[in-house]
């Protein structure tokens, strides 16, 4: 049975995320939040809760270990909080991540230059690409919250197709990398609906 620890776990991606893995794999799930009241446990013997802060290395380690991915879906200073959960996984020897960014870091989107909006979003993805680890970096569109689960994929240095996504797809993409951990190794994928 495959561990995964889930960084940011009260976002609303990781929230659809956390359930989807629940329905759709056996995996057992981490969840690592700032708050631990804003979630509750509805699969004790699947899931745990750990409160913490993705800066505080000590219990992030201490949350990484015995994990075989991480799953990042975070917000704020995203460059910081990506050189400490890449100092974290080489410290506890993990080395599978997915890494949640944002379509338009390569200008890759025809007709739209997002410019330093996007930098938080570009700089993490840098730190994530120079690891040294065995990471994918996903890079959806604007999210919805469809009932589908209908998405195309494109690789870095493709033009980005669509605008929008639905979280349950992401979600879908997040299941197929823990059910077969070596698929995207070393890839940043951009993910959305395009018809």
């Amino acid at each position: 049975m495959t561990n995964v620890l889930i960084l940011g776990a009260a976002g609303s991606l990781a929230r659809v995320a956390t359930q989807y893995l629940l329905d759709n794999s056996e995996a057992r799930l981490t969840l690592y939040l700032r708050r631990a009241e804003r979630l509750k446990n509805h699969a004790p013997s699947r899931v745990n809760i750990i409160e913490g802060d993705v800066l505080d290395s000590r219990c992030l380690e201490g949350a990484m270990v015995g994990q075989d991915i991480v799953y990042a879906n975070l917000a704020g200073n995203m460059q910081e909080q990506a050189v400490s959960v890449v100092k974290a996984m080489k410290a506890t020897a993990v080395k599978r991540l997915i890494f949640i960014s944002s379509m338009g870091i390569y200008d890759e989107v025809p007709g739209e230059k997002y410019g330093n909006i996007l930098a938080p979003y570009r700089e993490s993805a840098e730190v994530v690409e120079y690891s040294g680890l065995d990471y994918t970096l996903i890079r959806p569109g604007w999210f919805t919250n469809s009932s589908d689960v209908d998405y195309t994929l494109t690789h870095k240095g493709d033009p980005f197709q669509g605008t929008s996504v639905s979280r349950l797809s992401i979600s879908d993409l997040i299941n197929r990398m823990v059910m077969t951990p070596d698929l995207y190794l070393h890839e940043s994928l951009g993910i959305s609906r395009i018809k």
